[in-house]
C-alpha cells in the first residue's frame, strides 16, 4: 500500500507535543510492515534540508516558506497563536498535495493529522475531486486532541480557496466562525482518536468540544487506535541517560537510578521514601490542581515527588511555591529536559498522571517500560492502558481513580503505597508492567486497516 502521512510536526525535525512522536514513530513501523510511505511536514526555521530519508528509505519532504515558517515557534509565541495561522496551514495543505503531484506519488490513502492537515480531505473531496494522481486516494484524519481545532473568523474563509457554499452549519462554519477541524471530520473518508475511549468520550458534551454533534453522526466512521511508542529509544537497558540500566530480567540497576535521580534534584536520599515521577505540560487538563491539593497528604504519606515540565503561568508559580514549602517532598524542574525526564522514569517508583481528560497519553506506557507503576484517572487512553492492581499484584498493571477530586488522588497513591510496602506483590506488579507490549507494530496494523476500509472498533 501507498501511504502519504501529513502532519504539521514530527520528530525528529519538530516538535511540541505527543503528535510528533507518533508522526516519526508511525511510518517506520508501517515501513516494517512492508508498506511504502511518504511523509510531509513544513520546513520549519532549523530545518536546513528541502528533503531528508528516515528508517530505510522513507523520504521526509518539507514545504518551504520562509514567511509562514521560518518562525521562531511552530504556531505561536508567548503573546497567542499566530494570527495568520489560517493562511499557514491552508498554504501547506494545499502544497502537500501539489507535492504528492510533483512526485506523482499516487497513494492509496493520505493520513492527514489535526485541524492543521484537516484541510486536505476537503480539498480532495473538492479542488482536488477528478486530480489523477490524488483524487482516488482514501483519506483518514486523525485527532490527537479534540480542544485544538483551528477556529478563525469568517472574513478569512475567502483564503482557503473553497466556495462559499461549503460556509454553513454541515460545512466548515461554526457559529459564524471557520473552522477547519470540522471540515476535516465532515470531509475525510475515516476518522479515528488516538484510544478506544477517547473516541467514545469525543461523542459526549463533556468531552466534543463542541463538535460531538458530527462527531455522532460520523461514528460508523470513527475509531480508536492506541498510540504505541518506540520500544527501541525508550529502553532502560540502553539508555546513555541513565545511572545504570536495568530491564525485567535484570532489575537491580534501578535502586542506583532512583539514588542518583534524590541527589540530582536535592531530595534526601532515602531508599525506602517512596518517589513519585510527573512529567507533564503544567495546564490544568493534566490535574495539577489535584496534585497541589494532595501535598499535604504525600507529604504526610512520606513520598518524594519529582515534577518536570513546563506551561501555564499560575501552575509554575503555585508548584514553585510548593516546592520551597515542601523542599523534602517536592522537587520542581520548569523546564523540558530530555535527559532528566529519562531519569524520572527510571529513578521513580510511581508515575503520575491525574489528567481530566487523555486522549491518549505516552508517559504512562514509557514508566510503565521503566518500571514506575502509573496512577491515573481512569479517562480515555489512561482508561484503556492502566488496569487497577490486585492487592497480591498478580493482576493488573497500575493504579486507577475515578473521581476527578485530590481525595480520590490520595486515596490511590496510598493503594500503591500499600503495594509498594508488599514487596513480592510489588516486583511482580514491576515486571508485569515492565513486560507489556506498548511497541508500534501494534498500531501500525490497526491503521492499515483503516486505511483498507476494514472496522476497527471505536
Amino acid at each position: 500500500m501507498k501511504i502519504a502521512i501529513v502532519a504539521s510536526e514530527g520528530v525528529p525535525f519538530s516538535k511540541t507535543g505527543g503528535l510528533a512522536d507518533v508522526v516519526g514513530a508511525l511510518p517506520l513501523a508501517l515501513e516494517r510492515l512492508g508498506h511504502e510511505v511518504v511523509v510531509i511536514l513544513p520546513k520549519y526555521k532549523g530545518i536546513t534540508r528541502r528533503r531528508a530519508t528516515v528508517g530505510q528509505g522513507i523520504p521526509v519532504l518539507f514545504v518551504e516558506h520562509d514567511g509562514y515558517f521560518g518562525r521562531e515557534h511552530l504556531y505561536g509565541g508567548k503573546d497567542g497563536d499566530y494570527p495568520d495561522n489560517l493562511e499557514r496551514f491552508s498554504f501547506f495543505a494545499w502544497r502537500a498535495l501539489e507535492t504528492l503531484k510533483e512526485l506523482n506519488f499516487r497513494p492509496d490513502a493520505i493520513h492527514v493529522h489535526d485541524w492543521q492537515a484537516a484541510l486536505i480531505p476537503v480539498y480532495l473531496a473538492t479542488t482536488y475531486r477528478d486530480d489523477p494522481v490524488v483524487g482516488q486516494a482514501t483519506t483518514l484524519l486523525t485527532v490527537h486532541n479534540l480542544a485544538y481545532q483551528g477556529v478563525f473568523p469568517k472574513s478569512e474563509f475567502s483564503k482557503l480557496g473553497l466556495p462559499w457554499e461549503l460556509f454553513h452549519m454541515e460545512g466548515l462554519e461554526y457559529y459564524d466562525q471557520v473552522n477547519l477541524l470540522k471540515g476535516g471530520l465532515l470531509f475525510a473518508k475515516r476518522l479515528n482518536t488516538v484510544s478506544p475511549t477517547y473516541a467514545r468520550e469525543i461523542q459526549t458534551p463533556e468531552y466534543g468540544c463542541g463538535l460531538d454533534g458530527v462527531l455522532r453522526k460520523r461514528r460508523a466512521d470513527l475509531a480508536g487506535v492506541l498510540n504505541g511508542i518506540d520500544t527501541t529509544l525508550w529502553d532502560p537497558a540502553t539508555d546513555k541517560a541513565l545511572a545504570a540500566p536495568f530491564s525485567a530480567a535484570k532489575p537491580d540497576g534501578k535502586a542506583a537510578d532512583k539514588r542518583a535521580l534524590q541527589a540530582a534534584l536535592g531530595l534526601p536520599t532515602d531508599p525506602a521514601a517512596p518517589l513519585i515521577g510527573m512529567i507533564t505540560r503544567l495546564a490544568a487538563q493534566k490535574g495539577l490542581d489535584l496534585v497541589a491539593a494532595a501535598m499535604e497528604d504525600f507529604v504526610a504519606l512520606g513520598v518524594q515527588v519529582a515534577v518536570l515540565g513546563t506551561g501555564d503561568r499560575v501552575f509554575h508559580e503555585q508548584f514553585e511555591a510548593l516546592g520551597r514549602r515542601f523542599p523534602n517532598t517536592l522537587a520542581v524542574r520548569l523546564s523540558f529536559d530530555d535527559r532528566l525526564a529519562r531519569q524520572i522514569y527510571a529513578g521513580s517508583d510511581l508515575f503520575l498522571m491525574p489528567s481530566r481528560f487523555e486522549p491518549c497519553g505516552l508517559g504512562q506506557m514509557i514508566a510503565m517500560r521503566y518500571g514506575a507503576i502509573p496512577v491515573v484517572r481512569k479517562t480515555g487512553g489512561l482508561a484503556d492502558t492502566v488496569v487497577e492492581a490486585s492487592a497480591d499484584g498478580s493482576k493488573g498493571n497500575g493504579v486507577v481513580f475515578e473521581a476527578a477530586e485530590a481525595s480520590e488522588l490520595a486515596a490511590a497513591v496510598r493503594r500503591a503505597l500499600a503495594l509498594y510496602r508488599r514487596r513480592a506483590a510489588w516486583t511482580a506488579l514491576q515486571r508485569r508492567a515492565m513486560q507489556t507490549d506498548w511497541s508500534w507494530e501494534r498500531a501500525a496494523r490497526c491503521y492499515v486497516e483503516l486505511y483498507s476500509g476494514a472496522a476497527v472498533p471505536a
